[in-house]
C-alpha cells in the first residue's frame, strides 16, 4: 500500500513540473524519444497504518473439520418438578416371565383337623424273627381233674395194604418189634435220577427234582415227581425244561415248590415256580447269566426264596434274592470273592432268620461259611471252618433242634463223612467230628433234623457203591448210628433227604447199575433196618 501510494506522488509531481515548464517555454515541441527507465530509487519511510478497510465478503464455507474429542460431562442439573401423571391407554398383556428361584420353605402351618380314617392297608410282610427269649422258670406241676370220657367214634375204614416188606430174620417176639425201611425204583425210563432234590409239599406228599440223561446236553431234561402216598410208592413223573446238572428245590411260602438250577445251554441261573402242588406246570425266569453252579435254594424269613450258587466264571460265591413268591426278579450279590470260592454251597435259614452257607474254598481246600447280616444277604460274615488237610466239599447245612447250624461235608484228605455242629448263630466256630471213617465215606452228603430233633444225613459209601444214612444221637452230632440203606448194586449216589409227615425219613438217590430213580422211605425215625423196643 505504501509502495502504489510513493508512485503516485513522483507521477504527481513529474506532472506539475511538466506543466512548469509548458508556461515558461515556447511552444511544445515533438515529445523526445522515451529515455530507459531509471533505476529504482530508496524506499521511501514507511507511512502511517492506514484506516482499516471495510469487511469484505464472507469467504466460501470451508470442508467441515474432524469431529473433538468428547468434553467431560458437566455436573447434573437439578431434579426437575414431578409432571402430572398422563392417563395413556392400556397396552396389551406382555408374555409371561421366566419362573423365578423358588423361594425359601416357609415355616409349618398349623396342624389340620384329624381326616377321616382311610381303608385298612394291606398286610406287611413279616418281619425278620427275634432272638429266643431268655427259658422260664418251670412252673409247678399241677394234676388235673381227670375229664369225663367222650363217646368212642365210628370205626374208620381199613386202610389199603401196603407192600410187603423184606423178610427180616427171625426174631425174639418177646422183646422186639420189626420196622424195615421201603426202597423204590420211581423212575425206570431211560437214563434217569441223577443229581436229586426232595421235599414235601404242602398237601403233605414228597416232590422229588432229578436230571436225565447222561451227559451234559439238550438230552437233559429236568424232571419232577409228585408222590402219590407218603412211602413213595407211585408218582406223576413231569418234565419242566432242559438243564446241564444241578438243582434244588423247597416249598416256598405260597405252598408251591420253587426250583433254582443250571439252564441249558448257556449254564445259567434258572428257576421255576410251580403253579400247582403237583408241579406238573412251572413259569420259568433266568436269573443269572454269568456261569453258574451249585444252585441250592431255601426260603427266608421274608417268605422270599434265597439261592446260594457258584460264578465259575469269576470264581465267586453268589447270591440271588427273590423280590417276589414266584422269583421272577432277584437282587444278586458277589458275597465271596477271595480266591477260587464258592463250590459245593447249601443254604439254610437260621433261628436268627438270616441265611447261613456252607461251601468249598478251592484255592485253600477249606470248609468255609458265610452267615448274612441282613435279610436280602446282601452283606455277610465270612468264616473258614475247617481247615485240616482237603475238606469242605460235598457239604450240606441245616438248622438244629437247638436253632444252630449242622453241616454234613466230605474229608477228602481222609476220605471222611465229617459233620461240623456250629457253637453260635453267625458259626465262626465249631465243633468238628469225624462221623464215619469207613473205606471212602461221605460223598453227596444231604442232611435234615427228624422228628425226634437230631441230624439225619443220607451219603455214598464209594467203596461199596451203597447208600449209607447216619443217625446222630445227639444234637452235636458227635457220635452216630449208621446204617447201610440200599446195597443193591451201584447205588446211593446224588442223595438228598426230607422228613415226611409221618415223621420218618424220605430219600431220593441215583441207581448207577440200572440208570433209575430210587427212593427210600425209613422204616423208623433211626432209619435203621430194624428197630428194637424193649
Amino acid at each position: 500500500m505504501f509502495v502504489k501510494g510513493k508512485y503516485l506522488l513522483i507521477n504527481i509531481m513529474l506532472i506539475i513540473l511538466v506543466s512548469i515548464l509548458s508556461a515558461c517555454a515556447g511552444e511544445l515541441g515533438p515529445q523526445g524519444i522515451q529515455g530507459e527507465q531509471g533505476s529504482l530509487g530508496p524506499q521511501g519511510l514507511k507511512g502511517d497504518k492506514g484506516e482499516q478497510g471495510s469487511l469484505g465478503p464472507q469467504g466460501v464455507k470451508g470442508n467441515t473439520g474432524d469431529k473433538g474429542e468428547q468434553g467431560s460431562s458437566g455436573p447434573q442439573g437439578l431434579k426437575g418438578d414431578k409432571g402430572e401423571q398422563g392417563i395413556g391407554a392400556t397396552g396389551e398383556i406382555g408374555a409371561t416371565g421366566a419362573i423365578g428361584v423358588k423361594g425359601d420353605t416357609g415355616g409349618n402351618g398349623e396342624q389340620g383337623s384329624l381326616g377321616p380314617q382311610g381303608d385298612k392297608g394291606d398286610k406287611g410282610e413279616q418281619g425278620s424273627l427275634g432272638p429266643q427269649g431268655v427259658k422260664g422258670d418251670k412252673g409247678e406241676e399241677v394234676t388235673g381233674a381227670t375229664g369225663v370220657k367222650g363217646d368212642t367214634g365210628d370205626k374208620g375204614e381199613q386202610g389199603s395194604l401196603g407192600p410187603q416188606g423184606v423178610k427180616g430174620d427171625k426174631g425174639d417176639v418177646r422183646n422186639s418189634i420189626i420196622i424195615t425201611s421201603t426202597v423204590i425204583s420211581l423212575d425206570t425210563a431211560g437214563e434217569v435220577g441223577r443229581y436229586t432234590s426232595v421235599t414235601i409239599g404242602a398237601d403233605g406228599l414228597g416232590l422229588i427234582l432229578s436230571t436225565n440223561g447222561s451227559d451234559f446236553s439238550a438230552n437233559n431234561d429236568l424232571k419232577v415227581a409228585h408222590c402219590a402216598n407218603t412211602v413213595c410208592t407211585e408218582a406223576t413223573l413231569t418234565s419242566l425244561d432242559k438243564t446241564t446238572g444241578l438243582s434244588s428245590m423247597t416249598i416256598g411260602a405260597d405252598g408251591l415248590g420253587l426250583i433254582s438250577y443250571i439252564g441249558y445251554p448257556n449254564d445259567d441261573l434258572k428257576v421255576a415256580h410251580c403253579t400247582n402242588t403237583a408241579c406238573t406246570d412251572v413259569t420259568i425266569t433266568v436269573l443269572d447269566t454269568t456261569g453258574v453252579d451249585y444252585p441250592s435254594v431255601t426260603i427266608g424269613a421274608d417268605g422270599l426264596g434265597l439261592i446260594s450258587y457258584y460264578d465259575f466264571i469269576n470264581d465267586n460265591l453268589k447270591v440271588a434274592h427273590c423280590t417276589n413268591t414266584a422269583c421272577t426278579e432277584a437282587s444278586i450279590t458277589s458275597l465271596d470273592t477271595t480266591g477260587n470260592v464258592g463250590l459245593y454251597t447249601s443254604v439254610t435259614t437260621g433261628a436268627d432268620g438270616f441265611g447261613l452257607i456252607s461251601y468249598f474254598n478251592m484255592t485253600n481246600n477249606d470248609l468255609k461259611v458265610a452267615h448274612c447280616t441282613n435279610t436280602a444277604c446282601t452283606e455277610a460274615s465270612i468264616t473258614s471252618l475247617d481247615t485240616t488237610g482237603i475238606v469242605g466239599s460235598y457239604s450240606s447245612v441245616t438248622t438244629g433242634a437247638d436253632g444252630l447250624g449242622l453241616i454234613s461235608y466230605y474229608d477228602a484228605t481222609n476220605s471222611d463223612l465229617k459233620v461240623a455242629h456250629c457253637i453260635n448263630t453267625a458259626c465262626n466256630t465249631a465243633t468238628l467230628t469225624s462221623l464215619d471213617t469207613t473205606g471212602t465215606v461221605g460223598n453227596h452228603s444231604s442232611i435234615t433234623i427228624g422228628a425226634d430233633g437230631l441230624g439225619l444225613i443220607s451219603y455214598l459209601d464209594g467203596t461199596n457203591s451203597d447208600l449209607k444214612v447216619a443217625h446222630c444221637i445227639n444234637t452235636v452230632c458227635t457220635e452216630a448210628s449208621i446204617t447201610s440203606l440200599d446195597t443193591t448194586g451201584n447205588v446211593g449216589y446224588y442223595p438228598s433227604v426230607t422228613i415226611g409227615t409221618d415223621g420218618l425219613g424220605l430219600i431220593s438217590y441215583y441207581d448207577s447199575t440200572n440208570a433209575d430213580l430210587k427212593v427210600a422211605h425209613c422204616g423208623n425215625t433211626f432209619c435203621l433196618p430194624y428197630f428194637r423196643r424193649r
